[in-house]
């Protein structure tokens, strides 16, 4: 697998994981559908550990690459920010858009 791929691989992946909690209701797009409604709090708790799942995916893709690069505070705060602004289309959808019915 090039470098470019993974590259899109794992943007992909973090678009498809961002926008996951605020498209369902169910939880982690896999559990069976407890409440009515899922929180605003449960959706940022899931949306923390997609972001945890996106990075353990692009940590083995850069891993079987070669050498991992150590990464500092300004490498979380960069791609949290990412995360987020990735799943602004989500968000939009859940909260913003009226929905009829």
């Amino acid at each position: 697998m090039t470098h470019t791929l993974s590259v899109w691989l794992v943007l992909i992946a973090a678009f498809v994981a961002a926008n996951l909690p605020f498209i369902n209701e169910r939880w982690f797009a896999l559990g069976p559908r407890r409440m009515p409604k899922k929180s605003l709090g449960v959706r940022v708790i899931e949306l923390v550990v997609w972001y945890c799942i996106v990075g353990a995916i692009g940590l083995a893709l850069e891993q079987r690459a070669g050498q991992i690069a150590p990464q500092g505070w300004e490498f979380y705060a960069t791609t949290g920010s990412l995360f987020l602004t990735l799943a602004f289309p989500g968000f939009v959808y859940r909260y913003l858009y009226r929905h009829r019915g």
